[in-house]
């Protein structure tokens, strides 16, 4: 092998290593903004649960709500949540009196 034919090997490794660190630069650019968009997106993701939350709330306050003023039968489940509200209140107040 002669000396020119190795500086043309060596020069064209050279580039093609040049080329390939600045494709992992760009790749290492691309990971960094699908990490902050993930990073967003999960945010998003707690915020909409938190507002479901707070809806499902509603909803069931609405639904018992509802209930008092309906039939007999919601009525009765009606009755059966408050009593078994004012017994767990019962025994909370029974706990604090100890």
């Amino acid at each position: 092998m002669h000396m020119s034919e190795l500086v043309e090997i060596v020069d064209s490794l050279e580039n093609k290593i040049s080329k390939l660190l600045h494709k992992l630069e760009l790749l290492n650019q691309a990971n960094r903004r699908l990490e902050e968009e993930v990073i967003a997106l999960r945010q998003d993701n707690e915020t909409t649960q938190g507002s479901r939350t707070e809806w499902e709330e509603k909803y069931k306050s609405l639904k018992m709500a509802n209930s008092m003023m309906g039939s007999n039968t919601n009525k009765t489940e009606a009755k059966l949540k408050i009593n078994t509200l004012i017994r767990e209140l019962d025994h909370c107040i029974a706990q604090l009196a100890e």
